[in-house]
């Protein structure tokens, strides 16, 4: 058996339909649909896939909003972290605010002194942290 790393944090829905394997992604500035030929099974084994991870994952609930840095990036408008909860929040360009849980201390750090933020967050954040966007929310940046 080979084995191959999967990184699904971009795939927002899936269906199928004569054939194919339909894909919406979220690119951070645009939804992107891609269609993919697949049996049916294709689908329903990421269906149960994603009944699995539902009923594994539990996201941590922040109970104060986290206080956000503005950052001059392509990728990001602002950053911020919760010590206390181990929480990393995005919130990118297009709008879309994303939490990361179980976010270590150091990797805020670096994430906060990175030359490009976009560069740190793909390498070493994005598909390794359990994530949820984050809807209608109030956004509290501090100027530093």
């Amino acid at each position: 058996m080979k084995l191959s790393k999967v990184d699904l944090s971009s795939l927002v829905a899936i269906a199928h339909s004569e054939g194919y394997l339909q894909l919406l992604l979220d690119r951070g500035d645009e939804l992107e649909f891609l269609e993919i030929p697949a049996p049916i099974e294709a689908y329903e084994g990421l269906q149960h896939l994603n009944e699995i991870v539902a009923e594994t994952a539990t996201f941590p609930i922040v109970e104060e909003p986290i206080a956000m840095l503005p950052v001059s990036s392509s990728m990001a408008i602002a950053v911020g972290y919760s010590e206390s909860d181990r929480i990393l929040q995005v919130e990118f360009q297009s709008g879309a605010v994303y939490q990361y849980a179980e976010v270590e201390p150091e990797t805020w750090e670096d994430l906060h002194e990175a030359d490009s933020v976009g560069e740190f967050f793909n390498q070493e954040i994005k598909g390794r942290y359990l994530s949820e966007r984050i809807d209608n929310m109030t956004i509290v940046v501090h100027n530093s």
